[in-house]
């Protein structure tokens, strides 16, 4: 099995100022891996997706907030369903473990 084929293997992903996005897979349904080294959203900014997003931690602990001024924390194994359009943001990732998410998009409503 090569490294890249190992959604653990992330030593060659440089800690960074944002956020690493990799598509696994593009098709009816979009899968990505994402690592997170202490990176929140920018200030001021909010995803806005128009695909709904169904989203696991899988390492790490994180925040998202919402539009609504609502917050939900996630732990390892969390997962959550973001539909289209709404307004959310990370607040906090750990660096120590990085996060790892998995997020599916596709039009699941």
């Amino acid at each position: 099995m090569k490294t890249e084929d190992n959604i653990f293997a992330i030593d060659h992903i440089e800690p960074g100022t944002s956020e690493f996005f990799e598509t696994l897979v593009k098709g009816k349904v979009t899968i990505e891996r994402i690592v997170s080294h202490g990176q929140p959203t920018p200030e001021g900014e909010w995803y806005d997706q128009d695909k709904d997003e169904w989203v696991v931690l899988l390492q790490g602990t994180a925040r998202l907030a919402f539009a609504d001024g609502t917050e939900k924390e996630l732990n390892k194994g969390d997962h959550l369903l973001l539909p289209a359009h709404r307004l959310h943001r990370v607040n906090y990732t750990s660096n120590a473990p990085p996060c790892i998410w998995l997020a599916v998009h596709g039009d699941f409503f």
